[in-house]
């Protein structure tokens, strides 16, 4: 299960890729380790508009019931007509992640747990998982009580040979060609669904192994960024 990617694509291709042409975003900061809860930029529908935007890692479950406790939602939906979900299949709730690395946990050769880095085979760097979104007013940490939010996550399936060989349970599900980001965007889910398959063996390749703590460059992950309200 994919807790950990990063986006260090610019907010000009993420347009030119995904014809975003609304959403002020400002300047987007390269995310090297982007976790649950975090903040990250997302493409959706929006108003009749595909738009970026920044939203929040976790998606509320429909049958969510408020307790007065914190709530963080899932990060990755492998049943989307569950009814934790199914009330998040049409076009409006639908939107694009945009990345460029994404990590998978594995063992090091010492023994010791780390991260396995997975990049995309392709003269493109950037990709995009296909993902659902919401508006939700709840609680994510007690510290700042319940307050509205925009919040993501997205879609997983059985993995493909690069993945699996990590990480046999599932991977993202990865839309790489313009057909597949418009068709995801834009299709009713009887035709949308079908985009929820692995990638083909040989598409992705692993980029990096890195102990826990650090990004695909062995640089640590930094505190204190402004798109980071929680810390893993």
């Amino acid at each position: 299960m994919c807790n950990l990617y990063s986006m260090e694509s610019t907010q000009e291709a993420i347009r030119r890729l995904t014809r975003a042409m609304t959403g002020e975003i400002g300047n987007l900061p390269q995310l090297f380790g982007i976790f649950p809860d975090y903040v990250a930029p997302i493409v959706r529908n929006f108003r009749g508009n595909r738009e970026m935007a920044y939203a929040r890692w976790g998606l509320p479950s429909l049958q969510w019931v408020d307790d007065g406790k914190p709530y963080k939602g899932n990060t990755n939906i492998r049943h989307p007509v569950y009814g934790d979900w199914n009330g998040y299949l049409a076009v409006q709730n639908r939107c694009l992640v945009p990345v460029t690395r994404f990590a998978e946990p594995t063992k090091l050769d010492d023994g010791t747990s780390g991260n396995a880095w997975f990049t995309i085979e392709n003269d493109e760097p950037t990709f995009f998982f296909a993902g659902f979104w919401t508006p939700w007013h709840g609680m994510r940490r007690k510290d700042e009580g319940a307050i509205d939010h925009d919040t993501f996550a997205f879609l997983t399936t059985k993995p493909n040979a690069e993945v699996g060989a990590i990480h046999p349970k599932a991977m993202p599900v990865i839309l790489i060609t313009e057909e597949e980001r418009e068709a995801w965007m834009t299709k009713p889910w009887p035709e949308a669904k079908a985009l929820q398959r692995p990638l083909p063996d040989g598409t992705l390749r692993v980029a990096a192994v890195q102990p826990l703590g650090v990004d695909s460059e062995g640089r640590p992950f930094q505190k204190g960024d402004p798109l980071r309200p929680g810390e893993p």
